[in-house]
């Protein structure tokens, strides 16, 4: 029995030094601030993996998000600086030929003043619509209506915005790109909005820009869907200094003339005016024409003009045959037929190899993208765990010397340390920069080569050419020879 309790007794010893010698041998088993950098290191790697994949599923959003991004996501943006692009309508698959229509453009006021609003019964369904827009003479704005309908009163409104047009592209693709989400917030003529008289509206139509576009011709028609029209008055915007004039002066003249001098009160009898344009001859002036409505033909009351801020007015004619000079500056789109059977079949095969190369392309950049993303993640984690074990092998240092030294003594050998170690990453990093720069150096006589040899071959095939051209030359000259021979 004593010789059982002795040989445990020596076991239990020599367990006791082993296990001295391995915590001595690796000091850092227990040490707390070395589990802390190991928790650091794994905590930083989660968080750089999580960031790569991250990025990865954001090549292709799949509307996945965290509350924080849906937050980020929903706030406000500006859909003045949104850019959109012309949708395609993608044909039915049963359909073998669908007609895609052509547009042009042409003149807008042709002939003089002929625009007008054609509301129809749409906009009984929808509220709203937005009339056919005007483009300015160089194609920089789009001016166009829109109406709004009150149900509660029947009546009609309407204010006038402008589009800036984008720069880009042809002619006719900057006024199909035109978006109203890109108009200009605040409307540059509106008209009055009560809903006091049931079917009373009031509508404002563009009528035409002036020559350089700086002014645009407006009227605004007031009248009863139950009776007709009531009147016509003519508005002038200067893009300039941002004003609108009211032209109504030129309906006073008129009927101040017919009053005073031919005897007839037009307050009376139904009539109205017609704005044209600008005057061809003076683009500061407005011509219009007015009729009266007294019977089964209407009454010619004259062609006059007023100036573009209405502060003026006079006659120009009372010859109903007389025809004024109105320029004509706006354009509009218009369609002009439908494309051939045979140019839409070109067009699907030419849209089918576009839409395959296209997405060759897409997955080659996303593909380079990936690549990017996982190369850039794997220096982080290069990068993260260097600093981990730079980080451990000070620490490391740090307990051998405050076994030896304490104090300011330890302070200063923890600092020489330091330096030396710094010195060595150095030189450490320097031949791994002097090995990179090889590569580089390699590659770019390998690069060097192969462009020197392609243009030694260019070289020959050009004096090959000549040389042909030459015999070629030689042999017509001899053919001339023979001939006068």
């Amino acid at each position: 029995m004593k010789r059982y309790l002795f040989l445990i007794i020596i076991l239990f010893l020599v367990f006791q030094v082993s296990l001295k010698n391995l915590v001595s041998a690796n000091p850092f088993v227990k040490d707390k601030r070395q589990q802390e950098l190991k928790y650091l290191y794994e905590v930083n790697k989660s968080d750089e993996e999580y960031k790569r994949d991250k990025k990865i599923l954001e090549l292709n959003p799949s509307g996945y998000m965290t509350y924080d991004e849906y937050e980020a996501a929903s706030e406000y943006k500006d859909k003045s600086k949104i850019d959109y692009v012309v949708p395609k309508v993608e044909a039915p698959s049963d359909f073998k030929y669908v007609p895609k229509p052509l547009y042009r453009i042409v003149k807008y006021n042709d002939p003089p003043g002929s625009p007008e609003l054609s509301l129809g019964k749409n906009i009984y369904n929808t509220r709203q619509i937005n009339a056919q827009g005007v483009a300015s003479p160089d194609y920089s704005k789009l001016v166009y209506s829109a109406v709004y309908y009150y149900a509660d009163s029947a009546s009609v409104a309407a204010d006038v915005f402008v589009i800036p047009l984008d720069q880009d592209g042809t002619n006719l693709n900057k006024i199909l790109k035109a978006n109203t989400s890109k108009r200009l917030q605040k409307p540059i003529l509106s008209t009055d909005k009560l809903i006091d008289n049931y079917a009373a509206f009031r509508t404002l139509t563009p009528v035409d820009f002036n020559p350089d576009g700086s002014k645009i011709l407006l009227k605004q028609k007031i009248g009863s869907s139950e009776d007709g029209i009531w009147e016509t008055k003519p508005f002038v915007y200067d893009f300039t200094t941002e004003t609108d004039y009211d032209l109504s002066a030129v309906r006073d003249a008129i009927v101040y003339f017919w009053k005073e001098y031919m005897n007839l009160n037009l307050d009376d009898v139904r009539w109205d005016i017609y704005p044209l344009g600008f005057d061809k001859n003076n683009s500061n002036s407005v011509v219009v024409q007015a009729f009266a409505f007294t019977g089964v033909k209407p009454v010619f009351l004259g062609t006059w003009s007023i100036d573009s801020k209405g502060s003026r007015s006079q006659v120009v004619s009372f010859d109903k045959n007389f025809i004024p000079q109105v320029s004509s500056n706006g354009y509009k789109v218009v369609k002009d037929g439908v494309e051939e059977y045979t140019s839409v079949k070109i067009q699907e095969k030419m849209d089918a190899i576009e839409t395959k190369f296209l997405e060759k392309q897409r997955l080659r950049k996303e593909k380079a993208a990936i690549k990017e993303i996982n190369d850039e993640y794997k220096w982080t984690k290069r990068e993260l765990r260097d600093n981990y074990k730079d980080d451990a092998r000070d620490l490391k240092k740090l307990r051998s010397l405050s076994g030896s030294t304490e104090g300011v003594e330890l302070q200063e050998a923890y600092r020489k340390y330091l330096e030396d170690q710094n010195n060595k990453d150095i030189e450490k990093l320097q031949k791994r920069i002097n090995k990179e720069q090889k590569k580089l150096d390699k590659i770019e006589q390998k690069i060097n080569k192969l462009n020197s040899e392609f243009s030694h071959e260019n070289q020959n095939s050009q004096e090959d050419g000549e040389d042909v051209q030459s015999q070629e030359s030689a042999s017509e000259e001899a053919d001339q020879d023979s001939s006068f021979e």
